[in-house]
C-alpha cells in the first residue's frame, strides 16, 4: 500500500491559533485518559470552559537534579547548590554556581524533582559541617579529611566502588538530610505557579552497570516525612524498590513512581528478561514494572537512549547522543550483544512479545528527558549549559575533564567531550500542581527533550481526518475522536487503520523543524518484532517518497566558528495528518512521533568562541536536537 496523503503546512495565522491554543490555562481535576466532559441537558454555559476537562497546556520540568546533598556531588566539591538554590534557580532567578559564576535559566521552568542520592543520604552536608556523626566513624572521618584537605574526588571514587556495600549506617543522618530536602520542596512548592515535587533516586549499580531509578511522590511533605529514601545498600534488586513504594502507599495513602534512566551505561542490564538475581520473571515482577515504572528517561547529559544505530539501521537519526563505549562505572567495555537490551525502542518491541507470555506489557512507558546534572542548576540549553557536574561548569578546560575515571581502562572514561546539554520532561497537564502533573505522568500524558522546550502533540484513533488539523480546537477534537500520547487503541473496526493528527512548534528563540516522523513497531504472527520510520511532515519543498521517507537532509545554517545559526530553513511550525499504510488488526504495534529540529551549535561550539579554543577533531559542535512523545499503543483486543 502506497503512504496515506501527508499535510506539510505552515502559516503564521495557525501558528498564531496553536500559541493561543497552548497557552490556555484550566484548572478543573483530571478526568480519564480521552474523556471529555459533556454537560448535562440544562447545563449549558456562554463559557466552554467550566465542562472541559482536558489538558491544553505542557508544562516544562526536570525530575531529576542532584545537589550538593548527594554524597557523590557534595564530597567531590560541589558545596554551595543546595536544595533550596535549586528550586530558585529553576523558578528563573539569579544563582551563584559553585565556581563562583553567576547563572539563570532563560525562562523559568515550571516544576522541578530535586533527586538526591539516597545512598549515604546527608553524609555530605554533615562533611561540611564536621558533625560528630561523621567524625565518629573511621571511614567517614577519613573521607571528611579527605574533602577537607581538597581530595574529595577521590573521596567520591572511594565511595563509588563501595557498590551496594554500606560502608557506615547513620539513620539520623539520612533522617535530617530528608527532613531538609522535603522542607526545600515545602517552602518553594507554590501551586499553580511551580511545582516542587519530593523525591530522591535509588542508586543500583551491580559490578557498575547502571539501573537507577529515580522515585517522585504525588504527596506533600507530611506523607513524604513518615519514610526515608530506599537505597541501593537496602536492596540492589529494582523489584525491593517496587515493593518499597507498595510499603509507603499503603502506609501513608499516598502515591509514587518510579523513572529509570541511562540504560545505555547498563551493559544489557537495563531491560534484561530475567529478575535481578537471575531467576525467570512471574506475573508478578510484570505487573509491578508495567504499575511502577510508566516513563523512562531516554535523554540526558550522560546519553540518549531512544535507538541504537546497530539496532536501527535504517534510522538516520538514530546516532543522537550516543555514549556507548562501556558502563557508569568504566568497568567493562560494550560488546554489541549487549545493546539490545538496552535501549528503549527495542524495550518497547520486546514489551508487545512479553505481554502475550504474561498478559501484561512491561515495557508499556512513556518517553521523557532530564539533566541528572548535579550541580544544582537544571542547565539543558547547550548556549547555557553549567555541566553535569561542578568540575564541568563553564571554563577553559573543561572540554579536556573527565566526569567518571575508569578503574581499568583509560578508554572506559567518561569524559567531557562524552557529554551532551541534555535533557527536558514536557507535560500536558490541567494545571501546575503536584497532582495533576503527577497524574500526567503516570498517564503518560509527556514526553521528553533533548533540551529545547519545542511543544508536540499527537492524538490517535478510527476517525480523524485530514480536516481535523484546520480545527480551531484541535484538543478537543482530538479527545473526542481519540486518545493523546500514553494511549491506547483497541480492536480496530472492520476496514479501518489507525490515524494520527500531530501538531509540532518550535520555542519562540529556538531553532526551526525539520521534520515530523512516525515510528511503528509491531509484532507480526510469527512473533518477531519490527520497526519502521515514516516521514509525516518535512519542512520546505522537500518531498516524502512513496515509502513514506524524505531522504532529502534539511540542510544547516550553522557556523560553528561563530557558535550561531539561522532560521532560514526549516519551518516554525510542522503539523501532520497520518494514517497507517501497512496496518494489519491482528498485530500488536505502538506509535510514537520523533520531531527534528534543524541543526544548532552544541555547547562545544560555544566554549570554543567564548574561550577563543579550537575543539578536538570529532567533537560533536552542531547537532539536531529534538523531542520524543510517549507512545500511543494498539492491541487486537
Amino acid at each position: 500500500m502506497s503512504p496515506s496523503p501527508l499535510n506539510n503546512w505552515k502559516a503564521p495565522a495557525f501558528l498564531l491559533a496553536f500559541t493561543v491554543l497552548s497557552a490556555a490555562i484550566s484548572a478543573p481535576p483530571a478526568l480519564a485518559q480521552g474523556a471529555v466532559f459533556e454537560p448535562a441537558p440544562g447545563d449549558r454555559q456562554y463559557s466552554p470552559y467550566p465542562s472541559e476537562n482536558f489538558p491544553r497546556r505542557v508544562y516544562f520540568g526536570d525530575t531529576h537534579l542532584h545537589t550538593s546533598y548527594s554524597t557523590d556531588a557534595g564530597m567531590a566539591g560541589q558545596e554551595k547548590v543546595g536544595p533550596d538554590e535549586a528550586y530558585r534557580f529553576a523558578k528563573g532567578e539569579v544563582v551563584e554556581s559553585q565556581t563562583g559564576q553567576k547563572a539563570r535559566l532563560r525562562a523559568p521552568l515550571d516544576f522541578l524533582v530535586v533527586a538526591d542520592h539516597a545512598e549515604l543520604l546527608g553524609l555530605a552536608p554533615f562533611i561540611r559541617k564536621s558533625d560528630p556523626t561523621v567524625l565518629s566513624d573511621p571511614l567517614g572521618k577519613k573521607w571528611h579529611d579527605m574533602v577537607k584537605a581538597g581530595k574529595g574526588y577521590d573521596a567520591f571514587i572511594e565511595w563509588l566502588n563501595f557498590g551496594a556495600k554500606r560502608p557506615f549506617d547513620s539513620p539520623e543522618m539520612t533522617k535530617s538530610a530528608w527532613g531538609e530536602i522535603v522542607d526545600a520542596a515545602e517552602k518553594h512548592n507554590q501551586p499553580g505557579l511551580f511545582t516542587a515535587f519530593i523525591g530522591f533516586e535509588w542508586t543500583s549499580h551491580p559490578k557498575g552497570d547502571n539501573l537507577h531509578r529515580v522515585v517522585v511522590f504525588r504527596d506533600n511533605g507530611d506523607k513524604a516525612k513518615q519514610v526515608v529514601p530506599f537505597s541501593a545498600y537496602d536492596s540492589e534488586a529494582p523489584e525491593e524498590l517496587w515493593k518499597y513504594m507498595d510499603r509507603y502507599e499503603q502506609k501513608t495513602g499516598g502515591r509514587m513512581l518510579a523513572i529509570p534512566h541511562n540504560g545505555n551505561l547498563s551493559n544489557g542490564r537495563f531491560f534484561e528478561k530475567t529478575k535481578f538475581d537471575g531467576s525467570k520473571w512471574d506475573r508478578n515482577y510484570v505487573e509491578s514494572r508495567a504499575k511502577r515504572e510508566p516513563l523512562v528517561e531516554i535523554t540526558q547529559a550522560k546519553g540518549t537512549g531512544e535507538t541504537h544505530p546497530l539496532l536501527s539501521p535504517e534510522d538516520e537519526f538514530a546516532d543522537f547522543g550516543l555514549l556507548d563505549k562501556t558502563n557508569l562505572q568504566g568497568s567493562a567495555p560494550k560488546t554489541n550483544k549487549m545493546l539490545e537490551t538496552e535501549y528503549a525502542r527495542q524495550a518497547l518491541m520486546d514489551g508487545l512479545l512479553l505481554e502475550n507470555q504474561f498478559g501484561t506489557n512491561p515495557y508499556k512507558f512513556g518517553l521523557i528527558g532530564s539533566t541528572d546534572n548535579h550541580t544544582g542548576l537544571a542547565t539543558a540549553e547547550e548556549k547555557n549549559w553549567f555541566g553535569k557536574a561542578h568540575m564541568l561548569e563553564p571554563s577553559a578546560e573543561r572540554y579536556q575533564d573527565v566526569l567518571i575515571k575508569s578503574l581499568v581502562d583509560p578508554k572506559l572514561n567518561i569524559t567531557a567531550l562524552d557529554l551532551q546539554a541534555a535533557g527536558l520532561v514536557a507535560v500536558w497537564a490541567n494545571e501546575n500542581t503536584r497532582t495533576s502533573l503527577f497524574d500526567a505522568m503516570e498517564r503518560k500524558e509527556a514526553y521528553g527533550t533533548s533540551g529545547t522546550r519545542l511543544q508536540v502533540r499527537v492524538f490517535g484513533g478510527w476517525d480523524f481526518s485530514e480536516k481535523d488539523l484546520a480545527s480551531s480546537e484541535f484538543a478537543k477534537v482530538g479527545y473526542d475522536k481519540g486518545v493523546p500520547m500514553g494511549g491506547d487503541l483497541k480492536g480496530a473496526p472492520s476496514g479501518k487503520a489507525p490515524s494520527f493528527v500531530v501538531r509540532a512548534m518550535r520555542e519562540v528563540e529556538g531553532g526551526n523543524l525539520d521534520r515530523i516522523q512516525v515510528i511503528k513497531g509491531w509484532l507480526d504472527k510469527d512473533g518477531k518484532t519490527h520497526e519502521r520510520i515514516y516521514d509525516v511532515a518535512v519542512s520546505g519543498d522537500r518531498k516524502i517518497d512513496k515509502n513514506g521517507r524524505c531522504k532529502t537532509p534539511v540542510g544547516t545554517t550553522v557556523n560553528e566558528a561563530d557558535a550561531s545559526f539561522t532560521n532560514t530553513i526549516g519551518a516554525p511550525f510542522l503539523q501532520a495528518f497520518w494514517k497507517d499504510p501497512d496496518f494489519d488488526p491482528a498485530e500488536k504495534a505502538f506509535y510514537y512521533v520523533r520531531v527534528l529540529e534543524i541543526p544548532t551549535p552544541t555547547w562545544l561550539a560555544f566554549d570554543a568562541k567564548y574561550y577563543s579554543l579550537k575543539m578536538p577533531k570529532g567533537a560533536r559542535l552542531s547537532s539536531q536536537e529534538r523531542a520524543f512523545t510517549s507512545p500511543i499503543w494498539y492491541s487486537p483486543k
